[in-house]
């Protein structure tokens, strides 16, 4: 053994011996989190395979669509799966409409299990689900994505979750953070008042409800058929995700108007957090070890922060390409920001009084909201309005 090997030994053996400080113990719990502060990604250790246990498949299809930004993040994460895994779990991804057609088939068919998992937008089960439109941004809500990783992992959101999905026969493992959504349009709008007789895909519930208030009508569809909807002129516009992902979709093609529903610093006042998951069949979920599964919780985390800082430099990039094309952005004034709020509060409340799982959520959320260090709310903002 060398002199500098030796040196070398005798510091790690003084690092065991050494009585753990907090700052160590600090430091541990952040490692198994799979972040650093400020939201560093940090590459988990690899996963130590039971001995002899078999390969275990599951078939799990997103929301994105095959060939954009969103999809290709998914892919990549999936297929590193069996490998970090030690050959324990192997993931196979599909994108949209690969195994199941439409968003009712996909929830049908990870029940059933047919897909092993899925991973959706979590506001697309609203009318299935009351509950789940407080589990994603809504109009005038929360608006960073440390207000949602806070009410989730800080404050019993994930568990009150869990809990609900399992009445389905389903298993939420968590989050994952992707984007503020913004409008493309085929008219300018500078104002709300310009919305009104607008035709405009957005994703139902709670959102469309609030543009509905000021003379738009609504319509759903996936992200796959929008792009068609806008070339026939069947919409004037669609709400769809960030920048990226609609320059990877062609919007740019057939529309010349970006609207960003917020103020300055904000990009999206109607969904500013629109948070994906990753959602496990019961039966699937508990034939995993418990060694595996929480080692598929804490890869859940550490790709929602990539898929999140990902996709975020992708828009800063695409951002340019639409304005190369000649796109023009707007966003609102205060006055209407203002009235957008006005609107949105009292709606909150009618979906939160659908079933004691929804009201139990926004609850968390309201008190959250108004809690004097976050400011978010006024109780004046809330006075009258009852569950």
């Amino acid at each position: 053994m060398t002199e500098k090997s030796t040196s070398a030994s005798k510091q790690s053996i003084a690092a065991k011996n050494r009585p753990e400080s907090a700052a160590d113990n600090t430091r541990r719990q952040m490692l198994k989190a799979g972040t650093l502060a400020g939201g560093a990604l940090l590459l988990s250790a690899p996963y130590i395979r039971t001995a002899h246990a078999k390969t275990t498949t599951w078939k799990v299809q997103s929301s994105w669509d095959a060939g954009t930004t969103g999809f290709k993040l998914f892919e990549d994460w999936a297929n590193a799966f069996k490998e970090k895994s030690g050959g324990e779990l192997e993931i196979k991804p599909f994108p949209a409409k690969a195994v199941a057609a439409d968003n009712n088939a996909l929830f049908d068919a990870v029940r059933t299990g047919v897909l092993q998992a899925m991973n959706p937008f979590t506001l697309y089960w609203s009318g299935k689900i009351p509950a789940s439109v407080f589990l994603s941004s809504y109009p005038a809500g929360p608006d960073q994505t440390s207000h949602w990783d806070t009410m989730f992992y800080g404050l019993g959101m994930l568990e009150m979750t869990r809990e609900i999905f399992q009445r389905f026969g389903l298993f939420y493992v968590g989050p994952i953070q992707h984007d503020a959504n913004i409008i493309h349009s085929k008219k300018p709008v500078t104002s709300l008042n310009q919305l009104k007789g607008m035709k405009v895909r957005l994703p139902g519930g709670m959102v469309a409800q609030v543009f509905e208030q000021f003379g738009v009508s609504t319509t759903s569809m996936p992200g796959s058929d929008i792009y068609p909807a806008l070339e026939k002129g069947t919409i004037d516009a669609a709400d769809y995700v960030g920048p990226a992902i609609n320059w990877d979709l062609g919007f740019a093609e057939v529309t010349k108007y970006i609207i960003c529903m917020g103020p300055p610093g904000q990009t999206s006042l109607y969904q500013p957090v629109d948070l994906m998951d990753l959602t496990v069949n019961m039966r699937a979920w508990k034939r995993l070890s418990k060694k595996m599964q929480t080692f598929v919780e804490e890869q859940v985390q550490t790709y929602s922060v990539h898929h999140f800082v990902t996709i975020q430099k992708a828009n800063v990039e695409a951002m340019q390409k639409f304005l190369k094309k000649g796109t023009k952005v707007s966003r609102l004034s205060a006055e209407d920001v203002i009235r957008f709020r006005k609107a949105a509060i009292p709606v909150w409340y009618q979906w939160a009084r659908k079933n004691k799982d929804a009201k139990r959520v926004f609850e968390l959320q309201r008190d959250f909201m108004l809690n004097p260090y976050m400011g978010y709310l006024n109780p004046s903002d809330v006075k009258g309005l009852k569950l």
